[in-house]
């Protein structure tokens, strides 16, 4: 390396991630000069265990001491892949204010405290750079802040959480049930012993929060984002999607007419027509819809070690071209924006209800009735699977405010005839 500038990176966390990246820095060291013009080169790892056995990793390299990475002024550049709030909040503060550069994969923490971190490396002149963040290996954010910068976006819409997609997959493929589809799930890995970050949507929300302040340029949090998880979908629920010409997604969805924002993650009817229906197993996709680009579509692996430490090593080499030119912190917080956040109830959808009924003369009527007059439209009335003396019934909605369908849900609620309100679900459209 005589006569190439080495730059020292200190990673911190060394679990699926941070392996992933250790071992995508040794498959790439020979290829940073030519497509960086200077190496990049991990000489300090933090972890949490100095016991714990690492193959392959150079045992020199580690510490469990913060104070030896922040502390030391050659290191230029701190990856950070440890997630959670603390102490990684603190850590990246500490490691900007000491001018050091910051990559991160933490979606829980730029989705929370993104302005704070931007302000902290604004004020540092130091890049903060967080691709990996979201859609695991899909490019995305950088995208958004560069490429599609010379469109107003209208519209992201997206996958974004390959559990739940691979749960919906083999429900809607081999008609499992959700509890046996999540079971499949975490014996292959793809979902954790305690899934419910991923099935009940809030980990697709923290993405979907930096998605939107990224689109719409004003700052979204996890507390603005409406969130419904696939908990409560059925085989029934797929079933009759199927019959429909749809598939059951869990999609995050946001969207901005220039004076205000909506943002929600739920389970969605979708044409079986539309691009994202063919996205699946634990695959992702974002979809942006931007007044030049039109219909632009992101598609590939949303997590893993090799997909998550791609995006992180992109930002790497991002930053060392910046480094090399002293131009870091050229792109930072594009949050010049302060949009409102519309409440869920003031967003309008088409709907999918299922309930089940008294099987008489009259409900059919009563039930359009009581949607008439809470100004709900009805598309499409379905009557079947009688049993005893009920009946399930499936009604599609036309374009209705959400609090309107919500009035007439109440009133069906305290209904005799209505039994059982089965399913409330979104349709695309």
């Amino acid at each position: 390396m005589a006569g190439r500038s080495v730059i020292p990176v200190a990673l911190l966390g060394l679990g699926t991630v941070g392996g992933g990246v250790y071992e995508l820095f040794q498959r790439q060291k020979d290829q940073f000069f030519p497509k960086a013009g200077a190496i990049p080169m991990i000489t300090r790892i933090l972890v949490r265990d100095m016991k714990k056995p690492r193959p392959g990793v150079d045992p020199s390299l580690l510490t469990d001491r913060w104070e030896e990475i922040v502390g030391d002024p050659e290191i230029r550049i701190v990856i950070e892949v440890t997630g959670g709030i603390e102490p990684a909040r603190t850590r990246i503060l500490e490691a900007l204010a000491a001018g050091k550069n910051v990559i991160t994969a933490n979606k829980d923490l730029m989705a929370e405290h993104g302005a704070e971190l931007f302000a902290a490396a604004e004020k540092s002149g130091c890049d903060l750079l967080f691709e990996a963040s979201v859609a695991g290996g899909i490019p995305i954010i950088r995208p958004m802040k560069q490429c599609l910068a010379g469109n107003n976006i209208s519209e992201v819409m997206g996958i974004v959480n390959g559990t739940t997609n691979y749960i919906l997959t083999r429900m809607s493929r081999d008609g499992m049930s959700f509890s046996d589809a999540l079971k499949k799930a975490q014996e292959l890995g793809y979902a954790e012993a305690d899934p419910t970050a991923d099935v009940e949507g809030t980990d697709a929300a923290r993405k979907l929060a930096i998605l939107s302040s990224i689109a719409f340029h004003s700052r979204v949090v996890l507390g603005d984002v409406h969130v419904e998880g696939i908990s409560k979908i059925t085989a029934r629920d797929v079933a009759y999607a199927r019959e429909l010409g749809c598939c059951v997604k869990l999609l995050a969805v946001a969207r901005s007419d220039g004076e205000s924002i909506e943002a929600r993650v739920h389970p969605m009817l979708i044409p079986a027509e539309h691009p994202l229906a063919t996205v699946n197993d634990a695959f992702n996709a974002v979809f942006v819809h931007g007044d030049a680009v039109d219909d632009a579509m992101f598609l590939g692996r949303g997590a893993g070690a090799l997909p998550t430490a791609s995006a992180v090593l992109g930002d790497v080499i991002e930053t060392v071209r910046n480094i090399r030119c002293h131009c870091t912190g050229r792109v930072g917080c594009t949050c010049y924006r302060q949009l409102p956040v519309k409440p869920v109830e003031d967003t309008s959808s088409r709907y999918f209800l299922r309930m089940q009924v008294e099987d008489r003369p009259g409900v059919l009527a009563s039930v359009a009735s009581v949607l008439g007059n809470n100004g709900v439209s009805i598309a499409q009335i379905i009557q079947k699977n009688r049993q005893g003396d009920s009946a399930e019934i499936v009604v599609i909605t036309d374009t209705v405010l959400e609090r309107h369908l919500r009035d007439s849900l109440a009133i069906f609620r305290e209904m005799s005839m209505i039994r059982e309100i089965s399913a409330v679900i979104r349709v695309y459209g």
